[in-house]
């Protein structure tokens, strides 16, 4: 590898003959770690001509470096760092000055960082029991066929897609098969230009709150809820309410009257997996065309149901364009995709096509067209297919282990998902517990990350089966067991 010629510049402030900045300059770039020995140096006249003065100077100054073994030449070939140049100092960073600089309490105007949500290792691939959401099982991807599709996505007939800039449009062929494949199956016809793709949920649900809220607007969300929606409404300074589910999700009747934008996952609610039954979601509809108020549909795992067909979305019913529903391909691919859509209407769709090209113009390309073949060839719906087996697999096996160790599910388990909402008995908290578990190779999410900052301890915690393999489900279910039984004498969940 060649060092860029442009890797140097000379310091007019520092002393020294032309001859020795020129040793400074390459002795300093190795001992720092910058040039790596093997590392080819620019020609002598490249370097004169760059640095504007003789290509004497320069190959004198090489020649002393090749004295000290900071460069070796290879004949005709140049100038290389040397293995055996001296190797870098280890040092540790400067400690930040006692006066003058930034102070960066005052700087920062708004602050974003998480208050440490999620709370799981980030070697959690290292453990033999990691019950954590949201987190693929590369065994039942197909990575052949994603190769093929990127591959063809990479080829020449469609190399405009990778080099050209959208400005604010999508990839037509992937829009056409959210549109006529995936958005029909939830019961929502829409047209192509009322559908934006986005980096994930995540990023639809941070746009979604960016347009519709302010300090003098209502959000009501549910309680427990997805954590990163919290700290999405926290940013907006809008009054946030949070609304406690019971056993058939979000009650419409307890949403306040001032209500301005509702925030529900009515296929699967995150995270006690149950479903909003079909009279309830009517009566969300009626109250949102009666007051006024906008309902964000956040489609939550809505291809894996395994009793029976899911319901129809919320989207699906709306008369009134009330509902701006939200999908997201993470959890059904893989979720470093980053790649989910928003359906909504016109007058919503152009701000937030808007917003989405003044801060990152569109989604790659590449990766939108890569997508809009695996799902046209049909891959998608086989992954869709592989994963419903071994998730109800799991999803039996954990049921299964559960009942037998005596572990409480706190609300009625749902028509599916990829996880299970527990409870553990009075006086255990879950975050100890987590923390105990860590040390024996079991990875839990502790409950209270999904209420809001003023719920204290909780008994709450969830079991996900989408990283672990089947085989492993009972004894991980069986340490969580002994580890609460250690808490001592507890009153039943």
């Amino acid at each position: 590898m060649a060092i860029p010629v442009d890797s140097f510049y000379l310091d007019p402030d520092v002393e020294g003959t032309l001859q020795q900045k020129v040793q400074r300059l390459v002795a300093e770039g190795i001992l720092s770690g910058r040039f790596r020995p093997g590392e080819k140096l620019p020609s002598s006249r490249k370097l004169a001509q760059h640095l504007g003065i003789s290509r004497i100077t320069v190959t004198n100054a090489y020649t002393e470096l090749l004295a000290d073994d900071y460069l070796n030449s290879r004949g005709r070939s140049g100038y290389f760092v040397s293995d055996t140049a001296p190797v870098p100092s280890s040092f540790e960073p400067p400690p930040k000055p006692d006066r003058g600089g930034i102070d960066w309490s005052r700087a920062i105007g708004q602050r974003f960082s998480s208050p440490g949500w999620p709370v799981r290792p980030s070697n959690w691939k290292d453990y033999p029991y990691p019950f954590i959401y949201g987190q693929a099982d590369p065994r039942l991807f197909s990575h052949q066929t994603w190769r093929q599709c990127a591959l063809q996505a990479l080829g020449q007939r469609d190399f405009s897609v990778l080099t050209a800039d959208y400005y604010e449009q999508d990839d037509e062929r992937l829009l056409e098969y959210i549109q006529r494949h995936i958005l029909p199956r939830r019961g929502i016809a829409a047209r192509k230009d009322q559908i934006l793709i986005t980096l994930g949920a995540q990023n639809a649900l941070w746009m979604t709150a960016q347009i519709l809220l302010t300090q003098r607007r209502v959000a009501a969300m549910e309680n427990p809820a997805y954590p990163g929606l919290r700290e999405i409404l926290s940013q907006t300074r809008c009054r946030t309410v949070a609304v406690d589910v019971d056993a058939y999700g979000l009650p419409p009747a307890d949403l306040p009257e001032d209500t301005d934008v509702v925030f529900a996952t009515v296929s699967h609610h995150c995270p006690t997996n149950v479903t909003m039954p079909l009279g309830r979601r009517k009566e969300l509809l009626r109250l949102a065309e009666q007051r006024g108020f906008v309902i964000v549909e956040d489609e939550y795992e809505f291809e894996l149901s395994f009793m029976g067909a899911p319901s129809p979305s919320l989207k699906s019913m709306d008369r009134s364009g009330s509902v701006i529903h939200i999908g997201s391909f993470s959890k059904s691919l893989f979720p470093g995709l980053r790649l989910g859509y928003i359906v909504a209407a016109d007058e919503f769709i152009q701000e937030a096509r808007g917003l989405r090209g003044l801060v990152l113009r569109h989604p790659p390309g590449h990766i939108q067209r890569t997508v809009a073949y695996f799902l046209s060839l049909g891959h998608y719906d086989a992954q869709i297919n592989r994963m419903r087996q071994a998730y109800g697999r799991r999803r039996a096996v954990m049921a299964e282990a559960i009942a037998r160790e005596g572990l409480h599910i706190a609300e009625d388990a749902g028509t599916g998902g990829s996880s299970f909402w527990m409870i553990a008995p009075e006086g255990v908290d879950t975050e100890i517990l987590a923390t105990r578990l860590d040390a024996r190779g079991v990875v839990i999410e502790p409950g209270r990350g999904f209420f809001g900052p003023d719920h204290g301890p909780s008994r709450h915690y969830r079991l996900a089966y989408s990283s672990i393999h089947e085989d492993r489900i009972p004894d991980g279910i069986a340490l969580i067991a002994d580890e609460i039984r250690s808490f001592g004498p507890t009153e039943p969940a």
